[in-house]
């Protein structure tokens, strides 16, 4: 846990809000430079910083309220000694689709977000080198014949996300070790706890904060010892028969062992490597997969389509990519699901490394960081009817109007659907998450019967500054399918 280095919790708090006030003081002090753009909430400075702090507690609700005020314009918010500029609507999203990485950067943002050279390595910063399903249900939901299981919806979808993308990062029998999915799954809270406290701190202090007040380098070691045998045995054969020996697995590890070079190449970094790719994509993956999980229990009248186009397409392919591309209700039943609750309130973060101007004239300077109103772009009348509604076939009825011949995949990324992104920084691996997401709510509408508890509805999500999270208490009840 982040306290475990402190003996007293109240001293590393106080510690922690003495740090995060200086620092905002001398090394962020924002300047006069954004004036010109409006406010939601104080405009002076002292008191902005203030409201920042009122950001962490209700960030949604301080950008819902700069969409309703200034509609599709731009806004700023504070955000702890640091204003964020907000930009809702289509041309300004295009605006910074076009806008070149030496301009808006969001390798920059990025590494400011997640405190990247003292989280996940200077070196994954500079260089990224970069189906289990079925098991996994089984064992993760022992079902009794036409029993109903109840189970926390997250916490059971978690465990399976990480073994089937560790199928494919480092293949059988490490993916479904509990000691190794352990480690990779406690990696994410390691880097955001980190990285939050590296945000505290100047930047000078930021290395030493990052070797003593973190646990970091603990992680990589644990993940080190599992994977170590792993690659003395492909070094082995490397040396005896050839890069491309017999048998050679068809993994990430592979694919990095074969990239790497220099230190790269060592175990130290290859475990870097791969719980980095852990913490981008299990639980993203896992969030998203469970919005949707719950949008199929809430609305149980949805299997049955579901479960025809998916038996159809697999009687005729069988379980092939093909067969998974053709899934086109699956496919919009979860980019409705990531429609109504991407990943949160503000995505396509930037920071301009040169002054930039947008099309409507308002002036960005220097060192501003920027990011879209994702939510409010996917609630807009203007790009949706019903923009409240839950229609999990939405998108499989636009392939069928007048815009046929747009692609509406929930991999197309476009100004008004942006949970992947938009544009060249469009999340890389939203084609991976894309097959595994559709593969497993395939599996469960063909091999299970799901629904809530009671009559109250899909449980409300939960808020975490800009994040939203399906609510972790929130339960699905499993059973075998009965016709």
């Amino acid at each position: 846990m982040l306290f475990d280095h402190f003996k007293d919790k109240q001293y590393f708090q106080a510690w922690a809000v003495g740090s995060a006030i200086l620092f905002a003081v001398f090394y962020r002090w924002p300047g006069r430079k954004l004036d010109h753009i409006p406010a939601i909430g104080y405009q002076s400075h002292i008191l902005s910083f203030i409201g920042g702090f009122g950001f962490l507690l209700n960030a949604r609700g301080l950008i819902e309220r700069g969409c309703r005020e200034y509609g599709h314009g731009i806004f700023k918010v504070p955000n702890l000694g640091k204003w964020l500029v907000v930009v809702n609507g289509a041309k300004y999203i295009e605006d910074l689709r076009k806008a070149p990485e030496d301009v808006l950067s969001f390798h920059d943002a990025v590494e400011n977000q997640l405190q990247i050279p003292f989280t996940l390595g200077p070196s994954i910063s500079k260089d990224p080198v970069h189906e289990e399903v079925v098991v996994a249900f089984n064992d993760v939901l022992p079902l009794q014949e036409h029993a109903w299981l109840k189970v926390k919806a997250m916490d059971t979808m978690m465990p399976i996300i990480s073994r089937a993308s560790n199928c494919i990062f480092v293949g059988t029998p490490l993916c479904r070790d509990p000691d190794y999915m352990g480690i990779s799954l406690k990696f994410t809270m390691v880097i955001v706890k980190a990285a939050v406290l590296l945000s505290l701190v100047p930047p000078f202090l930021r290395p030493l904060a990052s070797r003593f007040f973190t646990n970091i380098p603990s992680s990589i070691d644990q993940a080190a010892v599992h994977i170590k045998p792993l690659i003395d045995e492909r070094q082995r054969n490397m040396a005896e028969y050839g890069k491309e020996y017999p048998g050679k697995p068809n993994d990430m590890l592979s694919w990095l062992m074969d990239e790497a070079q220099g230190e790269e190449a060592t175990l130290h970094y290859l475990a870097r490597r791969l719980l980095t790719v852990n913490f981008a994509a299990i639980h993203t993956s896992t969030i998203t997969f469970t919005h949707a999980l719950l949008y199929l229990a809430a609305y149980p009248e949805y299997i049955k389509p579901l479960r025809e186009e998916v038996q159809e397409i697999v009687d005729q392919e069988g379980w092939t990519h093909s067969a998974i591309s053709r899934m086109i209700k699956v496919d919009s039943f979860i980019k409705e699901s990531m429609r109504l609750n991407s990943l949160g309130c503000l995505l396509m973060e930037r920071v301009a490394r040169q002054p930039f101007t947008f099309s409507d004239g308002t002036y960005i300077p220097k060192g501003t960081v920027i990011a879209v109103a994702s939510q409010a772009t996917h609630l807009d009348n203007a790009n949706y009817p019903d923009p409240n509604v839950f229609d999990p076939l939405r998108f499989v009825d636009k392939t069928k109007k007048e815009n046929a011949g747009r692609k509406v995949d929930m991999v197309s990324t476009h100004s008004d659907f942006v949970a992947f992104g938009h544009g060249r920084h469009a999340c890389p691996g939203r084609f991976f998450a894309a097959n595994e997401l559709k593969i497993m709510l395939a599996h469960v509408v063909m091999n299970y019967d799901v629904k809530l508890e009671g009559r109250g509805g899909r449980p409300e999500n939960m808020w975490f500054v800009t994040s939203c999270i399906p609510n972790p208490k929130a339960e699905v009840l499993f059973r075998k399918r009965v016709d």
